[in-house]
């Protein structure tokens, strides 16, 4: 045993090889108490020299000396042992003399390990095969074997690999059975040496069953799955070349794919039942059955190709109209009108072979939802009187005027505060909640700091700095020190429990509250500056004077603070003699509300006789001062913006608050910048709730690259802008129109909800909006497809004359230069064309009758092009509410 310790502390994997093969399972237990303890002291600090050299003998000396089936696969899996772990040889070596069932149940245990405890494949195959179990079909093990067929490089194809595999047909079973691909789905590659290629060939050759795989492969891309199934599953059926009557066995499995799967299945199940269909082994039932399905999908280029197939097969048996028209009809729904104008070519082709009256209207029905010009169209083609509709007054839809939320009380009970303190650092996502939690734990503390940290207790105890060696704990003193700025907002709530735990030293805290981060000259630290400064300033206080409540705590979800509610926890500082925290008390100056009526609370303000009451009087006295001067700047394709000074953010604020009322300059984004995380963002409108043109300001760059670049996440800051105070002005437009831009649609959509809630309360300016649309589009800034999305979002909801009062304005700037350089000007027509569709959208459900200029001159080009057709069809949609 001794000898075992020694050969372990040192790191010798030979030697302990060598000592167990000599030990009796008696000794080897005897060993586990030292061998725990060993690997306990080395687990503090695992990626350190020492524990890396002696990890692999502990590893290999643990499996061994554990005699039950769970506790050595469990050892030999664990999470602190994948540092420096034993070879599987070693570990093999190690296992050698145990009986064949012990054997299978340590195989089967580690296959059942999640994928993530990354258990070498060599390991598990060489245990089933020394025992002679079956393979275990789990994705650890499938998974394990395709990296290890990849691995394998003698010279040999992917084909001879596999050949030689003595599990091959239940692991290629188990393959399609394979929970999800990501992660190895690269592996399998293309080509000739691909496996695809591999498993058609080993078909072919009569290795693996053709009806098994052929079944299996349709079955598994029946199933859906990760975003690789396609790209592996797909071309194997297409290499193992179905003939016609697999193809007729499976029509109904055709159908479905070409219904609900990814695009590329889609489309191969959509070319095999054309195929089908144009050699008469559907029937039209079959036929309608599959369209039905393809024609409600949002793929335009497999909805025109089924319209396509339906005009052939109508061509072909033009006694199928009663069930091939209803169905093609079904297609006047859709959002693109030249899909709908195909669909309704195809009716006028083919209506006067529509034998029954339920057939014609079914299709009259359904040409309810064309425009008034293709409903017409519709009505003669199928021999129907149009009847004439009485004009009905086009009402706008908005969604509520967002009303803010008053903030809940702190909860009275510890234990309710520990679960909520819990909650907020699994999902930092919620504002409201974390300043709620900052002022809990403020009052908490002050009240009775033993009971709040005895509530703590499960959540420290999960933190990463609570577990931190006492000889490690520079490494917290180091992150806590305020050497940078915050990474996130858990960083601040983390700063107030480790200052609670004791874990910091108020010299530390002292340092970083009297200096803060490092000056960074970027456009942010305006804004991070003042919301860290409050966090630093109270964890000092917590360690050294405890404050009884916050004054910065915001009355509203929007950040606001009612200026009497400020009064009286300025009143509870007085009675306490309690000192006021400079930047606590700065950021609720720049909360607190000065919109009337401040000026009883001011009579209260002075009449506390602080220096802060005369100084709260004084600042909801003065009147609001004016908005700074702007100027616009360019850098490449983009638009930015030049703010002038602010004085009255300066005078008598702490130094971290003063650069809110300085400049803002464009070259500031030339400089690195730390706060790249977006939910750290999120907190900033409630620095400035009451002035949110200065928050957009600096959030103008951001903004910019989520619509040129692949920034995500930018446009989440703009829903509480929208919903805060203050004058929505040019940075707010214009961070607007860069959000309606964006290049993801999660950013997007958050600006879509932004400019709804702007126009629900009356504070969007659609002028402004849509001339900075049309500058943006025009320099290439944002590209018009995502813009048409956007404003095709927006207007599903009910806001049509919202979006056609931005887009008659942001349009002329953009067919300016289409009518005078044609479609291979500045701006592309591929993204225009969409832009119109939603504009003529817009102005056909709203009645618009605004005049478009540079909009006839296109309109009257010749051509066919998806540009010209959408600048026809607004031009007549307005010219028809204009003659009306």
């Amino acid at each position: 045993m001794n000898t075992l310790m020694e050969a372990v502390r040192a790191g010798r994997s030979a030697e302990v090889v060598y000592v167990l093969g000599g030990m009796p399972d008696a000794e080897r237990r005897a060993c586990l108490p030292e061998l725990q303890a060993l690997r306990k002291k080395l687990r503090a600090a695992p990626w350190e020299g020492t524990a890396r050299r002696v990890h692999p003998a502990l590893h290999a000396a643990g499996a061994a000396c554990h005699t039950g089936a769970a506790a050595a696969a469990s050892w030999i899996a664990a999470a602190d042992m994948r540092w420096s772990p034993a070879s599987p040889k070693v570990l093999l070596r190690v296992l050698e003399g145990r009986d064949n069932g012990w054997l299978a149940d340590v195989a089967n245990r580690l296959a059942r390990r999640p994928v993530t405890a990354a258990v070498p494949y060599e390991l598990m195959c060489g245990l089933v095969h020394r025992s002679g179990c079956d393979v275990p079909a789990t994705d650890a093990y499938v998974r394990g074997w395709v990296g290890h067929i990849a691995a394998t490089w003698r010279g040999e194809s992917v084909v001879e690999r596999l050949r030689g595999e003595p599990d091959l047909v239940p692991l290629v079973a188990a393959l399609f059975d394979l929970g999800d691909l990501r992660g190895i789905g690269w592996m399998f590659g293309a080509g000739p040496d691909s496996w695809q290629h591999a498993l058609a060939e080993l078909t072919r050759a009569g290795t693996l069953d053709r009806r098994t795989m052929v079944d299996a492969c349709v079955a598994r891309l029946l199933r859906g799955g990760g975003p690789t199934d396609h790209r592996v599953f797909l071309p194997l059926l297409v290499r193992l070349e179905l003939t016609r009557d697999e193809q007729c066995a499976r029509t109904a499995d055709w159908t479905a794919l070409a219904r609900d799967a990814v695009s590329p299945v889609a489309s191969h199940a959509q070319s095999v039942l054309a195929a089908l269909a144009l050699d008469g082994e559907l029937t039209p039932r079959q036929l309608a059955e599959a369209s039905e399905g393809v024609l409600f999908r949002a793929e335009k280029k497999l909805v025109r190709t089924q319209l396509v197939l339906l005009g052939k097969a109508l061509s072909r048996d033009p006694s199928a109209a009663a069930e091939l028209l209803p169905v093609a009809a079904q297609v006047f729904g859709h959002e693109d009108s030249q899909v709908q104008e195909r669909a309704l070519k195809l009716v006028e082709r083919h209506a006067k072979r529509l034998g029954t009256a339920i057939a014609r209207g079914e299709i009259a029905q359904q040409a309810e939802q064309l425009s008034p010009a293709l409903r017409g169209r519709a009505m003669r083609a199928l021999g129907i009187a149009e009847i004439r509709r009485a004009p009905t007054v086009y009402e706008e839809v908005l969604p509520p005027v967002p009303a803010p939320v008053r903030l809940a009380p702190v909860p009275e009970s510890a234990v309710e505060l520990a679960e909520e303190t819990g909650a907020l650092l699994a999902s930092d996502d919620d504002v409201t909640a974390y300043e709620r939690t900052v002022d809990g734990l403020v009052r908490h503390a002050y009240r009775d700091r033993e009971a709040l940290l005895e509530a703590l207790e499960p959540v420290i105890e999960r933190r990463w700095w609570d577990t931190v060696a006492a000889e490690h704990r520079h490494h917290t003193e180091s992150y806590f020190s305020a050497r940078q700025g915050f990474p996130d907002a858990q960083y601040g709530l983390d700063l107030l429990l480790v200052t609670l735990r004791g874990k910091v030293s108020t010299a530390t805290l002292h340092t970083a509250a009297l200096h803060g981060a490092a000056d960074c000259p970027c456009v942010h630290s305006a804004l991070s500056r003042p919301f860290e400064a409050r966090l630093r300033e109270v964890a000092h206080r917590l360690r050294t004077d405890p404050l009884p409540l916050l004054l910065s705590t915001p009355t509203w979800s929007t950040g606001a603070i009612e200026p009497d509610e400020l009064v009286d926890r300025l009143d509870a500082y007085r009675r306490l003699g309690v000192r006021v925290s400079q930047a606590d008390f700065a950021q609720a100056l720049l909360r607190v509300r000065r919109t009337e009526p401040a000026a009883p609370a001011a009579e209260r303000a002075a009449a506390l006789g602080t220096p802060e009451g005369t100084r709260l009087a004084r600042w909801l006295s003065s009147p609001d001062p004016a908005l700074p001067t702007y100027r616009r700047a360019t850098a490449g394709a983009r638009i930015l913006l030049e703010v002038g000074e602010l004085p009255l953010l300066q005078e008598g604020f702490p130094p971290a608050f003063q650069r809110l009322g300085r400049p803002v300059t464009s070259s500031g984004e030339r400089w690195y910048c730390s706060h790249w995380n977006q939910d750290l963002h999120l907190h900033w409108p409630a620095v400035l709730p009451e002035r949110r043109e200065l928050v957009a300001a600096r959030l103008v760059q951001d903004l910019s690259r989520a619509a040129t670049g692949d920034t995500r996440g930018p446009a989440g800051v703009l829903p509480p802008l929208a919903e805060s105070g203050g004058e929505a002005g040019e940075s707010v437009h214009l961070c607007l129109a860069y959000g309606l831009g964006a290049r993801h649609a999660e950013d997007r959509l958050a600006a879509v909800d932004a400019l709804l809630v702007l126009a629900a309360r009356g504070q969007l300016d659609p002028a402004r909006l849509g001339a900075d649309l049309g500058q943006l589009v025009r320099r290439g800034a944002v590209k018009p497809v995502r813009l048409a999305e956007a404003a095709r979002s927006a207007a599903a909801t009910g806001a049509n004359a919202t979006i056609w009062s931005i887009l008659r304005h942001a349009l002329p700037v953009l067919l300016s230069d289409l009518a005078t350089s044609g479609p291979a000007g500045t701006v592309p027509a591929r993204g225009l064309g969409d832009l119109l569709a939603v504009a003529a959208d817009c102005a056909e459900r709203t009645g618009a009758c605004d005049p478009v200029p540079h909009l006839d001159r296109l309109a009257t080009r010749r051509g066919s092009s998806r540009l010209i057709g959408e600048a026809r069809r607004l031009r007549g949609a307005l010219a028809a509410e204009a003659a009306a």
